[in-house]
This record gives structure tokens, sequence and C-alpha cells, in this order.
């Protein structure tokens, strides 16, 4: 998850999620992650699986494992659960 922010400083999501989005493109695993974190947020199941996956096939365990809740919760599949290990 994203940590909390610095007091006197504006929490501004939609810049975050441009940041992340860039620096994902070029291969940081963690802005990937983060981006899986942000849709999830939002609610868009979906587009958080395929960051998560991405940054799970990257090696990134946490994104494995978040996939693994979001099945047991009815959000990601089988299959993605299964491509993901």
């Amino acid at each position: 998850s994203i940590s909390p922010p610095c007091e006197g400083v504006e929490k501004n999501m939609t810049t975050a999620a441009e940041f992340f989005n860039k620096s994902a493109m070029r291969g940081y695993v963690k802005s990937r992650y983060l981006l899986g974190s942000l849709e999830g947020q939002r609610g868009n199941y979906i587009r958080a699986v395929r960051h998560y996956l991405i940054s799970a096939k990257m090696g990134d365990e946490t994104s494995v494992e978040v996939i693994k809740k979001m099945f047991i919760d009815g959000d990601a599949t089988k299959e993605q659960y299964a491509e993901a290990l």
C-alpha cells in the first residue's frame, strides 16, 4: 500500500498515478504494484489484477499474495492466480 502522506503535503492521487504509470512503463516493479493498489482502492479490480499480474511475473511476491487474496475474495479468477504463480 501507499505510505501515509506527510504532514503539510497535499495528497494528489491523480498525479501519483501518472508518475507510477510512467515509471511502470520503464520497468519499475514497485510502481506497477502501486498502480494495482490504486486501481483496487478505486474498485477497478479487473485493472488491479492486470497490474498485479505484470508485477508478479516480474518477481514481486507481494503481488502474488494480493492476487491470492483477491482470488479468495472472488475478485480474481483461478486462472489469474495460477498465472501469478
